[in-house]
Parts: C-alpha cells; structure tokens; sequence
C-alpha cells in the first residue's frame, strides 16, 4: 500500500523547488536583462501582491469555518492542514517577494519620493500588520488555543480588502 503524505512533506518540497526555480530566474534576471529589469521586477511585484492578497482574503475565511469546528475534530484537524501549508507556501513567499520587488521598485523609479508612496508603504505596513496578526492566529488554531468566535474572523477578513483598496488607490491615483 502507498504511503499517504499527510504531513504535507511532498506539498512543501514542491513549494520549495517552485521558490528556488523563482528566486534563481530572479537573480538571472538582475545578471541577464539589465536593460528590461524595470518591467520585470514591476511584472513580478504585481505577481506577488496577487498572491499575497489572495492568501490573505482566503486565510481569515478558513478561520470562520475552523472556528465553528468542534476542536481535535477530523474537519479542525483539515483546517490546521490548510491553514499551515497556505501560510507557509503562499501567504509568506508572496509577502517576502511583495516587499523585496516593491522597495526595489520604491528605490530605483521613485527614490523613495512623494506622499502618495509614503503613505502606501504605510498602508504596506499596516496590511504586513494583518499577516502578522493571521499567522499568530494559525499557530492558536494549531494548539486548539483559538478563542475568537467566527463573527471576528469575518471582520477581520475585511480588513486586507479595505487596505488593498487604499493601496490601490494610492498606487494608481496618487492623491498627493
């Protein structure tokens, strides 16, 4: 009979070669394109923040659903699964990227100028606050240590939605 990976060890030696094969494009990148990085490292800031995001309006949702479960139960022990392997493979590499292309992007086209950069990188770190906040939360869920009814986890699940709007906003818009 097959052996069943139920400790997510085959999931995360697949993340791990995805984020070594992206770490060393990256750097072949920087040595190769000189002349095009610009629109690479912007191609893959908004790729990251994609990701990013999209592991950030997920999280808090699994939290709702996982908090309603009765504790050491099969269906918290998926979310604890779930919630882990979506932090540690999504959530984290794309917040890592995020950043590391961004500030790159900060420095070189805008010398970390203008208000409306000033103010994004703000919000950047207010919503860097949020993943904060979420990964303390899966280690809770983790030991079965949550306390937050799911009524929080919803509200909570607005608040990366509400900053990527302001982000947006300023990125697009630059009201000042």
């Amino acid at each position: 009979m097959a052996k069943v990976d139920t400790d997510g060890s085959k999931a995360g030696k697949r993340a791990f070669t995805a984020l070594l094969i992206f770490a060393v494009l990256s750097v072949l990148l920087f040595a190769l394109a000189p002349d095009d990085l610009y629109l690479w490292i912007k191609a893959l800031h908004v790729i990251a923040v994609i990701s990013w995001m999209a592991g950030m309006l997920y999280l808090p949702r699994l939290f709702v659903y996982h908090a309603d479960c009765e504790k050491g139960s099969p269906q918290s022990e998926t979310f604890k699964v779930m919630e882990k392997r979506l932090l540690r493979y999504i959530i984290n590499p794309a917040m890592i990227a995020s950043w590391v292309f961004g500030l790159w992007l900060a420095w070189k086209v805008f010398g970390f100028q203008g208000g409306w950069l000033h103010a994004k990188l703000a919000l950047v770190v207010l919503l860097s606050g949020v993943h904060g906040y979420l990964s303390a939360a899966v280690r809770r869920f983790a030991s079965d240590a949550n306390e937050k009814p799911a009524r929080h986890w919803r509200m909570v699940n607005e608040l990366p939605t509400v900053l990527m709007i302001l982000i947006v906003i300023m990125v697009i818009v630059k009201p000042f």
